[in-house]
Parts: C-alpha cells; sequence; structure tokens
C-alpha cells in the first residue's frame, strides 16, 4: 500500500442492524502519524473530518498529515475543515439568506441554472433575535411582543419561507420557539451523526458544527466541537467550500473541587471567563478536565462554553460521559440513538474522562467561587456581590460624574455650581450626588423617584443561563421567597423574563414558580434573546427624560453573557450580568449600590429587614424542585413540532420559485451590490496609493461598535434613508431587522452612539472628519465624498479590534464604505476572518507600534506597499504616511492572512466571489 493512500481508514461499523462507514483515527496511529491518547479531544473531531473527506483533490493526503502533527508547540500548518452542519439566527441569517439568493440571481444572468448554487451540509435557521420588550410586567406581554414582531419582521420572514422551499437542507425554526443555542443543546445537537452520502451509504461522524452567532460553542456542553463564524464564512460553508484554518493551541482547564453553597453556575462562568481572559485564550481551543468536571451538571457545562467568546476562546468544550448520556435522555433524543453516540464514541477512543497533552494547562478550583456579577462594560470584568456598592461609587469617580465622597462633581457633565469668585471657574448646574433621587410620574399616575445607580431593566435572559435549570429554579424560588416576604420590585424597574425554550416555561409552571416570578413583573415576554442582544425595548417616556436631563447613571442587570456600551439600551450607562435569581434580587432591591451581603434588600409587611439570604433558597430546594419538573416528556412534547411553528406563520405567504423575486421598493429586503456586474475574472490585490483615514480608534472597539445593531433615529444616514423612503420613524424597527438591505446597514456602519473617533475631540457617535474640506459630517457623508474622488479608505485601531458578536455586516459595512484595510493593534479572531471573507486586508501594527505611538493623528495620505507580486501569506508590508507638511512617517504592518485560502479570499474580493467564481466556471466551461 502506497504510504500516502490512507483509504484503509475507512471501515464498516456495526450498529443494531445496520452497517455504517467511519473514519477509523486508529489507522493513523498504527501508522505512527500521532499518539491519540495524547491527542486533545478536540484535535482528534478535526483530524476525523480531514481524513473522511479526503478526496484527493480539495483534500489531501498532506492534509491529514498535517492535522496529525499536532503537538502542544503547535506547528505552523493548516487544516481544512468541514462542518457536518451550520446554524444560523435570524439576525446573521437574513443577509445569509439574500446573500444566496444573490448569488442565484447572478448564476441566472449569467445563463446558468441557479440551483447550482445549493447548501451542501444541512442547516437550521432559528429565528429568535427579532422579538423586543415592547411590553411587560403583564399577562398579555407574550402575545403583543409576538404581534409587533410578525409586523415589524413580515416581509424578512418572507425571505426567509422562500429559502425554506428553495434550498434543500435549509429548516426553519420559526418565531416563538427558543433561542438557536438552548434549541441547539436541548434539539439540534446530536453528538454523532448517521448519514446517507450522495452514493446512499450510510456514515457515521461526530456532530460538529459552525454558526452565524459568536455563542455557537455552547454545544460543547455536550461534547460538540463547535463555533461561531461570520455570515459570510458560513455561507462558503454551506456551499461547500473547507474552513481552511491554522492548527490551533488548545488549552486545557483543570477543574477540582465543588461549588460551595450559593453559589451558581452563572458565578462559576464569571470566574472562568475573568481567569482565561487573564491568561490569554484568543484564537485557542478551550477543553475542560479532571474531577471537577463530574461534579457539573451538562447545563451547568453548557453555561460555561456558552461564554467561549467572552473568555475569548475558539471552542470551549467538556468531554462525552456518562452524564451526557444522562443529559441526552433527559432532552428527548431517542434511546437507540443515545446507544449509538456511546458505542461509536468508545470506537474512536472519544468517550469518557480523557487527559490528553495540552499546549497549557490552567488550574481551577471550584470551591474558589463566590456570587459575581460582571460590568459595567465588559462580560469578563468580574465583581465579588460584596464589592458593588463601592465599585458602583468608584466607578462615577473615574467617570467625573461624583467627586470623593459621593459628592456631585464639578465638570461640564453636573456638579456643584463653582465659587463665582474664583478666578476662571464656570458656574455648573448642580448634578445629583450619589444618594439623591429625582421624582417622576410615569404613565399610570405613579410617582417615583430614581437617581445614579437605579436599575431600570432587570431582565432574566439569554441563551447562556435560561438553558440552565438550577439557575432558573433558583430564580423561581427566590421570587416566591421574596412574594411571601412581601417584597416587591420598584414601578420603575422594567422586568422580563424571556426563556430560551418553551421547556423551560412549563418546568416552571409544573413547580408552581411562574406565578411569583409574575408576581413581581418577571412574566414571559417572548422567546428569543431580547435584552443580551439589544432588544430591551423602550424605558418609558418620563425615565428616559429624566436620564436626559439629569445626567443620570441608571443601570441594568441581565442574566446574560453581553454587556458591551449602548448594547442593552442607549441611555442606559452601566450593565451588569448576573445569575438569575440575582437578577430577581436586584430587581428587589431597586439599585445597584448595595451591599446585598450586609444591607437589606427591602422590608417586610411588618417593615422588618430582609436580607437575601433569608430568600435564597438552598441546592436542595433548587435539586427537588428539577427532579419534580423536568422530565423527557417535556421536551418531546415541546419539540414535536419545532419546525411547524404556530398560526401567524402558517398565515404567512411567501415566494416560491428558484429565483428570488427582488423588489425594487422594498425597505427591508435588497438585492446587495456584491455580485452585480460579476466579473468572471478575479480582481487580483495591488498596492493602495493615497489613502485617506475614515476613522482613528482606541482600544477595544467591539462589532456592536461598528456593526449597525439596535435602533436608531431619523436624524442618522440610515433613518433619513428610510425618510425619503416615506418609512416613519416608529416604523424604523432596528438595524437588526433590516439587515437584508445594505443600503441601511452600510450607512448605519461604524454609527453607534457610544463609538468614539479620536479625530474629534469628545465626540460620541459615527461621526468624522473629511480631511479634504476639513469638515466634520458622518462617517457615511464622508465615504460617499471620498467614493466620488476615487479615495481609498483605512480605518486605524487599537487592541482587540472586533471584539464582539460574529457580525458579519461589521465586515461588509466597511467593505461597502470603501474600506480597503484596517491596521490595528490586535484583532478579534472573527471580525479578522469577516474581513478577509469580504476582501478587505486586516493588517496589524508590529509590536509597540500604534497609530498614537508613530505620531499619526489621521489626517495623513496613506500609501501601502508591498502588494505589487501579490499577496503572501502573514506578509510584511510597509506603510508611508504623509503629512499635510510634506513630512512623512514610515512603519511596517503584518497582513493577518494566515492561510492560502485567505490569499484567494483577498484576491476575489470575498470568499462568496470565490466560490460562484467557481461555480460558473465549472457550468460554463
Amino acid at each position: 500500500m502506497a504510504p500516502d493512500d490512507f483509504s484503509d481508514a475507512i471501515r464498516e461499523f456495526e450498529h443494531g442492524n445496520e452497517t455504517y462507514k467511519m473514519a477509523d483515527l486508529t489507522v493513523l496511529e498504527e501508522r505512527g502519524l500521532c499518539d491519540l491518547e495524547k491527542l486533545p479531544v478536540s484535535i482528534r473531531v478535526l483530524l476525523e473530518s480531514v481524513v473522511r473527506n479526503a478526496d484527493g483533490e480539495h483534500i489531501d493526503a498532506a492534509d491529514i498529515r498535517n492535522a496529525a502533527s499536532w503537538q502542544p508547540e503547535v506547528p505552523d500548518v493548516e487544516v481544512p475543515f468541514q462542518p457536518s452542519r451550520v446554524v444560523l439566527q435570524d439576525l446573521t441569517g437574513v443577509p445569509a439568506v439574500v446573500d444566496l439568493a444573490a448569488l442565484r440571481s447572478a448564476a441566472d444572468r449569467k445563463g446558468v441554472d441557479p440551483t447550482v448554487v445549493e447548501p451542501d451540509v444541512p442547516c437550521d435557521l432559528v429565528i429568535d433575535h427579532s422579538v423586543q420588550v415592547d411590553y411587560f410586567g403583564n399577562e398579555d406581554a407574550y402575545e403583543r411582543n409576538v404581534e409587533l414582531e410578525y409586523e415589524r419582521n413580515e416581509e424578512r420572514y418572507r425571505s426567509i419561507k422562500w429559502a425554506q422551499q428553495a434550498f434543500d437542507e435549509f429548516n426553519v425554526v420559526p418565531p416563538g420557539t427558543g433561542i438557536v443555542h438552548q434549541v441547539n443543546l436541548e434539539h439540534l445537537g446530536r453528538v454523532v451523526h448517521a448519514r446517507a452520502d450522495d452514493d446512499g451509504d450510510q456514515w457515521l461522524l461526530p456532530d460538529t458544527l459552525v454558526g452565524t452567532d459568536s455563542h455557537t460553542p455552547m454545544i460543547g456542553g455536550i461534547g460538540v466541537v463547535g463555533w461561531g463564524v461570520g455570515g459570510i464564512e458560513a455561507e462558503a460553508a454551506l456551499l461547500g467550500q473547507p474552513i481552511t484554518m491554522s492548527l490551533p493551541e488548545v488549552v486545557g482547564v483543570r477543574l477540582s473541587g465543588e461549588l460551595p453553597e450559593g453559589a451558581t453556575a452563572t458565578d462559576l462562568v464569571l470566574h472562568i471567563t475573568e481567569q482565561l481572559r487573564q491568561v490569554g485564550v484568543v484564537d485557542k481551543f478551550v477543553e475542560f478536565f479532571g474531577p471537577g468536571v463530574a461534579e457539573l451538571s451538562v447545563a451547568d457545562r453548557a453555561t460555561i462554553s456558552n461564554m467561549a467568546p467572552e473568555q475569548g476562546s475558539t471552542i470551549s468544550m467538556f468531554p462525552v460521559d456518562e452524564k451526557t448520556l444522562d443529559y441526552l435522555e433527559l432532552t428527548g433524543r431517542d434511546e437507540d440513538h443515545i446507544d449509538l453516540v456511546h458505542e461509536y464514541l468508545e470506537a474512536q477512543g472519544l468517550f469518557g474522562e480523557q487527559e490528553p497533552e495540552y499546549t497549557e494547562t490552567v488550574e481551577f478550583d471550584l470551591g474558589d467561587v463566590e456570587p459575581s456579577l460582571a460590568g459595567h462594560k465588559k462580560p469578563h470584568s468580574r465583581i465579588p456581590m460584596g464589592d458593588l456598592d463601592e465599585h458602583f461609587a468608584t466607578l462615577l469617580q473615574e467617570e467625573g460624574v461624583l467627586g470623593q465622597g459621593g459628592e456631585p462633581a464639578i465638570g461640564d457633565g453636573g456638579g456643584v455650581e463653582a465659587d463665582a469668585g474664583t478666578e476662571g471657574s464656570a458656574a455648573v448646574e448642580p448634578g445629583l450626588g450619589l444618594e439623591e433621587r429625582v421624582p417622576i410620574e410615569l404613565e399610570d399616575g405613579s410617582e417615583v423617584e430614581i437617581g445614579h445607580g437605579s436599575i431600570v431593566v432587570s431582565a432574566i435572559t439569554s441563551c447562556t443561563n435560561t438553558s440552565n435549570p438550577s439557575v432558573m429554579m433558583a430564580a423561581g424560588l427566590l421570587a416566591q421567597n421574596a412574594v411571601e416576604a412581601g417584597l416587591d420590585v420598584p414601578e420603575y424597574v422594567k422586568t422580563s423574563l424571556a426563556p430560551g425554550s418553551r421547556v423551560v416555561t412549563e418546568y416552571l409552571k409544573q413547580a408552581d414558580l411562574l406565578e411569583p416570578l409574575e408576581d413581581l413583573g418577571y412574566h414571559v415576554v417572548g422567546y428569543g434573546c431580547t435584552t443580551c442582544i439589544g432588544n430591551s425595548g423602550p424605558l418609558p417616556d418620563a425615565i428616559e427624560a429624566a436620564i436626559d436631563e439629569h445626567d443620570l447613571w441608571t443601570t441594568s442587570v441581565l442574566s446574560g453573557n453581553r454587556n458591551f456600551e449602548a448594547r442593552i439600551h442607549p441611555k442606559i450607562q452601566a450593565n451588569y450580568l448576573a445569575s438569575p435569581p440575582l437578577v430577581v434580587a436586584y430587581g428587589l432591591a431597586g439599585h445597584i449600590d448595595i451591599d446585598l451581603e450586609e444591607e437589606p434588600i427591602g422590608t417586610d409587611d411588618d417593615g422588618e429587614p430582609v436580607f437575601l439570604e433569608d430568600i435564597w433558597p438552598d441546592s436542595d430546594e433548587i435539586h427537588e424542585a428539577i427532579h419534580g419538573s423536568v422530565s423527557p416528556e417535556l421536551f418531546e412534547e415541546k419539540y414535536s413540532q419545532v419546525y411547524d411553528g404556530d398560526e401567524r406563520w402558517d398565515a404567512l405567504e411567501a415566494p416560491t420559485g428558484e429565483v428570488y423575486d427582488w423588489d425594487s421598493e422594498s425597505t427591508y429586503i435588497r438585492e446587495p451590490p456584491f455580485f452585480q456586474d460579476f466579473p468572471l475574472e478575479k480582481p487580483g490585490v495591488e498596492n493602495v496609493d493615497d489613502a485617506r483615514c475614515l476613522l482613528t480608534l482606541g482600544d477595544t472597539v467591539t462589532t456592536d461598535h461598528i456593526s449597525p445593531a439596535g435602533q436608531f433615529s431619523e436624524d442618522l444616514p440610515a433613518g433619513q434613508w428610510l425618510k425619503e423612503r416615506g418609512v416613519e420613524p416608529h416604523e424604523f424597527n432596528t438595524y437588526g431587522s433590516r439587515r437584508g438591505n445594505h443600503e441601511v446597514m452600510m450607512r448605519g456602519t461604524f454609527a453607534n452612539v457610544r463609538i468614539e473617533n479620536e479625530m474629534l475631540d469628545g465626540v460620541e457617535g459615527g461621526y468624522t472628519i473629511h480631511h479634504p474640506t476639513g469638515e466634520e459630517t458622518t462617517v457615511f457623508e464622508a465615504s460617499e465624498r471620498y467614493r466620488e474622488d476615487d479615495t481609498p479608505l483605512i480605518v486605524m485601531a487599537g487592541e482587540e479590534l472586533g471584539t464582539g458578536s460574529s457580525r458579519d455586516w461589521a465586515a461588509k459595512g466597511t467593505d461597502l464604505l470603501g474600506i480597503r484595510a484596517t491596521i490595528g493593534q490586535s484583532y478579534e479572531r472573527i471580525y479578522r476572518d469577516n474581513l478577509l471573507g469580504m476582501g478587505v486586508l486586516p493588517l496589524q501594527f508590529q509590536d509597540g507600534d500604534g497609530w498614537e505611538e508613530l505620531g499619526l493623528d489621521g489626517s495623513e495620505h496613506f500609501t501601502i506597499e508591498g502588494l505589487e507580486d501579490g499577496l503572501e501569506p502573514n506578509a510584511e508590508l510597509t506603510v508611508t504616511a504623509e503629512a499635510d507638511d510634506g513630512s512623512t512617517t514610515e512603519f511596517d504592518v503584518t497582513a493577518q492572512v494566515a492561510t492560502p485560502a485567505a490569499v484567494e479570499y483577498v484576491e476575489n474580493g470575498g470568499v462568496l466571489h470565490l466560490v460562484l467564481r467557481r461555480l460558473l466556471t465549472e457550468e460554463l466551461q
């Protein structure tokens, strides 16, 4: 047998009365390519994919050898990975549908059968990102929010239904079902697939996936390798394009001990997120092992895996063990399939506890966990619960809102009136001290008082925690105890409960815990991400007016995974992540500047103080509630018709046919310009001459800052475009809902109300300087002026550029604004890969360099050289910045283009351009 022939790695596997094919990794070990026991589990899963998909053309023996070559000191090689499925959510899924439809239209215009554009792997799209919390605190909140959801998003949903009938293997989970990652964990995830190929042969293979949401790694809680990618990369994977990646470093986290009484899975994940951020796991795989793993339920594991993006890792994976099998049974998976999972993984050496070699090992003792929150704008900034009062006062002092001792600060943002007799002083309006409150009257006529630290949003939301019965039951039990103690949530607190699946509502009902939550105002408002994704809905007018008038630093507490600036609500300055029971506890307290370990949360009917420890449920109560209410029958019932939807979905009339019928008057769905007038020859890449800088940015500019998200006003470019077409401001909906319209989205790119372009002193929002005229204008308007003059653009930034969710429009918008390259000190992986997927060059300053360190201010003319002979992986390029006085600054940058495949993306103008060019060329030959 030839040394490069790995066909003997494909063997038969018997289970029951079925015969399957499988890629047997032990053959590679017999050949001496690897020691399987030393390989991390995730690497073995990648290796299986390479072996199984090796065809000698797209994936060959060299790729197998590369994948098998993993060592703790990871070799610099590439791996072509083909996931077994793709998951989408609707905010990123609608642009994917639009792109697929545009690809078909482009093929049709070239005289090619449009069905040449067809998914090669199964895809599930879960509609979960569109429902907003407009109505809350009453029993009809869910119905009214869903009605509004359909009213706002009808056209988007029609396009999704079109895709469902136009493409094979494209499944849609309709609105009102659950959050994509929870539905994935509880139902879609298979751990092992039994799947037929084109020849009718049955194969067994590990369940692997990529998803258009950064929290896709949550599926690692059941031992599945999956991670978040941009919509662009996901679409390419759907169309059969392997994801070419550098072989990753793998960090092992050894868990020991057990959680203390009173500590929750949320507290645990906030500790782990904090520690792994300090360790540095960006672009790395993380695997958990050790005796502490057995102490965690699968739901606890999934809570940890969910926050892989906040840790910085690509995946965050646990082993498949007996607890995993029990979880599959609990969630209604078929018994024969569970046996198949066990037998196949045993045969591959992938079942049970593993202790392979790792690039680095981190020790973590579960016993060190204490009740915590994260805030005020970073999910990895953990704060012990007992320190929150001191934290908030210090925060306001650092922000210049308060002086020492909690008194108002003197300054532009408020403060005490300066002494008129002091030379050079200026009188300013007095602001509020930390203990002061302002009275407001709500719409129902009730009067309340709010001030700095008032909690105006308290939301049980997000896949992170609503998938975990232990913390959901804890929230219900705490609510029950609070109601019995006579406590209530202040009227100014916007309360909401958004379960991640209908199963959660049902087990809370069966445990008699939904009613006490509702008694406190935590009524079900929808089945979706809601507050965590920024769909918190409006605050009462009187509260927003008070915030504006008094420059109040109000707060939110949510059980989510993201709390970036302006994400939760543009009027709320500080946002804190917490477990569901703590969300309720702080909702009851009504303000964040409180030490719940020492101060009472409120008073009972007799005026006696009630402390958190008085109403906090113990672990036995929680376990008893779970045991008596959570059953396989609940999951089987609620997921039996997961693709059917309700009567609203049934009544939705959608277009049919193989090619989408574009409506030129639509303000929701428009054919994007990416593939119009599409040339069959690739454009290649050239030096960038005489470019101007559109924005100069600081550190940790997130995709929330870059990508259009949330609500927007009529005075912004996107609002102006809609108004010109007869859309009234109350009909604008959100940026996310209009992701199928490039005209709106490009106008909203780099337009977040909290983004700070350093060219402008102290100005927040999407504004910049048009350098030829020196005029301050919007980012979009400036880009249009540059486009008219054929001037290429760049953006300069600091560290962690693009941290945040996997938002394809952060890259698409960058491309449509005419930005040829970004230059940052470091990048978040998904944003960097999305830029490459759109043909935009992500360049990185050399260590110690940055635009500020180099003395640049963004007004210069920029030339990027070193591309005249083509682009090489990790190419070293030279940038010359010429100031108006003729002086120049020359510096080197590294192209963050790590693989030949990524080079191809840039040379073709993007990965979808590459795929389409290949499809058309093959058909036209």
